[in-house]
């Protein structure tokens, strides 16, 4: 018994090599996806339209007046985002798929000068007549063709670049004359982008009211951010999603005078959106089921051990190690198949590769079908019980409880019948 012991403490070498290489694997491919989408476009958030409106301060230091000019910044009354069916490809970098998509979106909504009467600022003291039209991308690779905005009854063609005018640095924007925002009249807007990018779309809810109406190609959805959509739909070939966020519902107000850090926190933080998302994560599902190996060995040693006292069949401690790293090899295939046919052909393969192997080997050292036969049919127990494990996520605590509760039950059972103190 203390050297079956020492052979599964033994073992716990090649398991840990094991799932060092399950965690390198992993991160080669979180490596892969990267390059891709660092070449194709990156995961793109929308921040805006808004606009950046500058005014002088005057200073004075020792009776000397300095001016210096601020931003403030002017959150549109409605923001409405209209996603057309967004298309995505799966592209490839050797053995590993990164998904990316195209996406053509519209927005509209209406600013007004509402929010600016109730700030600090002086209206007449703002420079409306050099205002900057804004919008915040995550990378601008992802622009397909020309952005322009239609504002009222103008058409201004966006810049590269925020020329320090942003909430953030990257993005485009247009210089426009905005004085009929003086005039209390509201000033509709609408935007059409092409834009690529990979593994997520996300929103940044500037408007008053916030509406995102979604639909893509993809039947796997992982819906993240700050806000889930008020509606969804998902069919087996893809899914529409709306979303509506109210300015209540965030923790900034329409119009910031001298933005800084906090604030843009506050800002990003409140992002919602859609990963794309690749439902298989075989590196995951294999390092959860290489959790078990110890369970595996412990119990196959066991079976092996009081097949020797009941059959008083003399097996060396040599042919335990080779069962055991027999089964350590289980974790090996089954990582080595999920790269190439996905997880479930890969465990099922794996785990009947080594049912014959250990199943065979036991016949070959007993020379009897039972020993054999109750080894296999043990194994092929065990990783049922361990995939369905894997499968499970609310019941998976109860699920493994249970089965170790029986577990030892069953050991409990077969240990009492045998004569410990009779060689």
């Amino acid at each position: 018994v203390v050297i079956i012991g020492l052979l599964i403490l033994l073992l716990m070498i090649p398991m840990f090599m094991i799932e060092n290489l399950i965690s390198e694997r992993g991160r080669t491919q979180k490596e892969a996806i990267d390059e891709v989408s660092e070449k194709w476009s990156l995961a793109q958030t929308i921040t805006g339209p808004y606009l950046n409106l500058q005014y002088p301060v005057v200073t004075e230091n020792n009776g000397e007046k300095k001016v210096s000019i601020k931003d403030l910044i002017l959150f549109p009354d409605e923001l409405m985002v209209n996603g057309q069916p967004v298309s995505y490809t799966i592209l490839k970098r050797s053995i590993y798929e990164v998904n990316v998509y195209q996406s053509e979106l519209t927005l509209k909504g209406s600013f007004s000068s509402e929010e600016l009467k109730k700030s600090r600022i002086d209206m007449d003291q703002l420079q409306f007549d050099r205002a900057a039209i804004c919008l915040n991308l995550t990378d601008m690779r992802g622009i397909s063709e020309q952005i322009s905005i239609t504002l009222g009854d103008s058409v201004y063609i966006f810049e590269p670049g925020m020329d320090n005018r942003g909430i953030a640095n990257t993005g485009v924007h247009a210089i426009a004359n905005l004085s009929e925002l003086k005039q209390n009249k509201k000033l509709p807007y609408e935007i059409k982008i092409k834009l690529k990018g990979s593994q997520s779309l996300n929103f940044i809810p500037l408007g008053k009211t916030t509406r995102v109406d979604l639909k893509a190609n993809w039947n796997t959805p992982s819906f993240t951010g700050n806000y889930l959509p008020n509606n969804r739909n998902i069919t087996e070939k893809e899914f529409s999603a709306q979303w509506q966020v109210l300015n209540l519902n965030r923790n900034y107000s329409q119009v910031m005078v001298d933005f800084n850090t906090s604030n843009i926190k506050d800002i990003e933080s409140s992002s919602f959106g859609v990963n794309f998302k690749i439902p298989v994560e075989q590196y995951q599902q294999s390092m959860r089921s290489a959790k078990y190996a110890i369970l595996i060995i412990l119990l196959t040693f066991g079976v092996i051990f009081f097949t020797e006292i009941m059959n008083k069949t003399r097996i060396h401690a040599l042919q335990y190690l080779l069962v055991g790293l027999a089964l350590c090899l289980f974790y090996s295939l089954l990582l080595s198949f999920s790269e190439h046919v996905g997880f479930n052909p890969a465990y099922l393969l794996s785990s009947a590769l080594t049912i014959i192997l250990v199943g065979g080997y036991m016949f070959g050292i007993t020379k009897k079908k039972k020993p054999s036969l109750i080894m296999s049919g043990l194994l092929a127990i065990l990783y049922i019980y361990i995939f369905v494990l894997i499968q499970l996520e609310t019941f998976a605590l109860l699920a493994g409880s249970l089965g170790l509760f029986i577990i030892l039950s069953i050991v409990m059972y077969f240990s009492k019948k045998i004569d410990w103190f009779n060689e």
